[in-house]
């Protein structure tokens, strides 16, 4: 998979850009704050239909403009493909790809695949388990349909059910027709979420024997780290587990059982990295992850991912900079940063380079 091109209107700080992207390494270079992030923002809105960043649309939206568009060109197996998003102020976003409108958001995924890494990404061990439920579910959504499905529904139950526990909760008793309403909500999620749980499993095993080995190249094999799945229960008691918190939860006001409150463990030499891990050993470690991220969506889908590098190599020592460099052979790339003398200075390929200055982009083929 390649991708051939973006276009902009009224997105984020550009009125109006149309850029031609090569297959290997593409640099958006500039100082801060000048739009480089948001060209990279929109190829991941344009694979995923969502922002890397917590975001309302509307926040998509160029100041002052009624509505904004996305559309991103990429040519998959020999055949071209064109992605059009639609940004509305007050509605869901449209979505059409070769001009066939998408009934639902989520028939987008797996057209794509894209890996964005940004330094936030380096806090992602250090960081709560929020943080790394999102990298699970970001990265299982690009290679499992399925799971796209049950977790999109998942997420609607789940608000539905703490909509109602909510007012349970603050009525301090439950009508009788709510408990049936509850009883339907919990066999949903039953069904949905041992389907998830299951699935997370697999991938952290699967991501775990590659993480492991990426680490002991980036440490020199002096680190062992290890991956497992922490989930808050197991796939064949969720369903009891769920009654047993029935009375819990409407006192709290919030369903409180589920993958909606799982974690992933990450031990060095056997020491949990979340709470005992030195900032250097939690990078380190954060790194690992990113770099088999593009081993293991290859193995699943037989694709190598695009891959998004947001201001990465500034947050990294020499070293690790290196071993990131080193380890984009073979894979379409795009990368922002401050300057590129450093990238001249090591001979590093960049097949393209873009000078982004004010909302205005410079391009031109190395």
């Amino acid at each position: 998979m390649e991708l051939t091109g973006l276009e902009l209107k009224d997105f984020r700080n550009y009125e109006d850009l149309s850029l031609t992207f090569e297959k290997g390494t593409n640099i958006f270079y500039g100082g801060n704050a000048q739009g480089k992030t948001n060209i990279l923002e929109a190829i991941f809105l344009g694979c995923t239909s969502r922002s890397h960043r917590s975001v309302k649309d509307k926040e998509l939206i160029r100041f002052g403009a009624p509505e904004g568009h996305v559309k991103l060109l990429l040519n998959k197996n020999g055949i071209d493909y064109r992605i059009d998003l639609h940004i509305k102020k007050n509605r869901s976003k449209g979505i059409a790809v070769n001009g066939a409108a998408l009934r639902k958001m989520s028939d987008l995924f797996g057209i794509a695949r894209v890996i964005f890494f940004s330094p936030e990404d380096l806090s992602l061990i250090k960081n709560g388990p929020a943080e790394r439920r999102r990298f699970l579910d970001t990265e299982l959504c690009q290679i499992d349909r399925i799971y796209t499905h049950d977790l999109i529904s998942y997420n609607r139950v789940i608000d539905q059910k703490n909509k109602l526990l909510k007012k349970i909760c603050e009525k301090g008793k439950k009508k009788e027709e709510e408990s049936a309403v509850l009883s339907i909500y919990n066999e949903q999620l039953c069904k949905y979420g041992a389907s998830i749980i299951e699935a997370r499993d697999r991938f952290i095993r699967d991501l775990s024997v590659i993480v492991k080995e990426k680490h002991k190249e980036l440490t020199d094999g002096a680190e062992d780290l290890s991956m497992t799945y922490e989930p808050d229960v197991k796939a064949k008691d969720l369903e009891k587990e769920i009654l047993l918190s029935a009375e819990r939860e409407e006192r709290m006001g919030a369903a409180m059982t589920g993958p909606h409150r799982d974690d992933i463990c990450f031990k060095v030499n056997g020491v949990d990295l979340r709470h005992f891990g030195s900032q250097g050993q939690q990078r380190t470690g954060a790194l690992s992850l990113k770099l088999s991220e593009i081993a293991l969506v290859e193995n699943a889908t037989g694709e190598k991912p695009v891959l998004l590098l947001d201001d990465v190599l500034s947050e990294l020592d020499r070293k690790r900079q290196d071993m990131l460099l080193s380890s984009l052979t073979g894979v379409q790339v795009f990368i922002t940063s401050t300057g590129i003398d450093d990238l001249i200075e090591r001979r590093f390929r960049m097949d393209r380079i873009f000078f982004v200055d004010k909302g205005t982009v410079t391009d031109s083929v190395s």
